[in-house]
């Protein structure tokens, strides 16, 4: 049970979960100023769905770079990856990949028959079933398949969409039935921040990934690039979300509390200074659970700051 606790890295769950967080709390911030209510049930059945697809994503990741030999060029990482190592054999780490696909389209399926099937919302939910199976493809295609789009450079244009603009869009949506522009603001926002994490991934695994053919986007743009594009990553998100407040004149209506959020610029700038002064890629790997958690702490003070009454 250990070996599968590891496999599934617990340590990017947060960041899973930030994109619910803020479509979620949004949605239910407009829905309570119209006079509605907000059904913490399709919260909870939505939060259950991420942590379904990252566990997905995580174990494919595993299986898909276990068998090409990806891991095993790893010298700091092979020890933890459960296929590479031979802790779980890759027909294992395979027959969970498809459990858990089957599991995520079916907690998938609940969720939308809760949010659109009993009001009636047939096309809604067959366009979201839809994405649903577009999602766990995407978890599986990182590094499964002939033509990994993970291994072509693709990796962050996949994060930055799924864990931003489709969780936090996506998950507005799902109480609201409507879209607002605006959204793409704080969406973009999260995206932007996942995107920072896998592109610091890539960073530290440079070496290794040149040898094994796995031709990230930050291997393509070479260490100095990448740690530039790091920065613009780490820098936009805040300002990103403060526009989105401003926009909604937050600070007319008295709400205050919507720009706690902005409390995180701080550690945000000492953490960009840290991440700038590292030399060896391996020692990057610590960053990678601070901007997740961050990342959640965001989304939390978003929440937070719009739903405080």
């Amino acid at each position: 049970m250990t070996d599968w606790i590891k496999a599934a890295r617990l340590r990017t769950l947060p960041l899973s979960m930030s994109g619910i967080i803020v479509g979620s709390f949004i949605a239910r911030w407009r829905i309570l100023e119209q006079g509605g209510t907000w059904d913490w049930r399709i919260f909870a059945l939505a939060m259950l769905v991420t942590l379904l697809y990252q566990v997905l994503s995580n174990f494919a990741n595993d299986y898909g770079d276990g068998i090409k030999g990806t891991d095993a060029l790893r010298a700091d990482e092979a020890e933890q990856r459960a296929v590479a190592s031979g802790r779980i054999t890759a027909q294992q780490m395979r027959n969970a990949v498809i459990l858990f696909a089957v599991l995520s389209l079916s907690a998938t399926v609940v969720l939308l028959y809760l949010a659109f099937f009993r009001e009636n919302l047939m096309n809604e939910f067959y366009i979201f079933v839809a994405l649903g199976i577009t999602c766990i493809l995407a978890a599986v295609g990182y590094t499964v398949g002939r033509k990994p789009y993970g291994y072509l450079g693709l990796g962050d244009l996949f994060v930055f969409v799924f864990f931003g603009l489709v969780a936090v869009c996506g998950s507005y949506f799902l109480f609201t039935k409507t879209f607002h522009w605006d959204m793409l603001l704080p969406a973009t926002a999260i995206g932007m921040l996942s995107a920072a994490v896998l592109n610091l991934n890539n960073m530290r695994d440079m070496e290794s990934d040149a040898l094994s053919g796995k031709k990230t986007l930050a291997l393509r743009m070479g260490f100095r690039y990448a740690m530039v594009y790091e920065i613009i990553l780490l820098q936009l998100p805040l300002l990103l979300v403060l526009v989105f407040m401003m926009m909604n004149e937050l600070q007319n209506r008295g709400n205050y509390y919507a720009y706690i959020f902005f409390i995180l610029m701080f550690p945000m700038m000492a953490l960009r200074r840290r991440i700038m002064q590292v030399k060896d890629p391996k020692e990057l790997d610590p960053f990678l659970k601070q901007i997740g958690i961050l990342t959640l702490v965001m989304s939390i003070l978003i929440a937070f700051g719009l739903n405080y009454f």
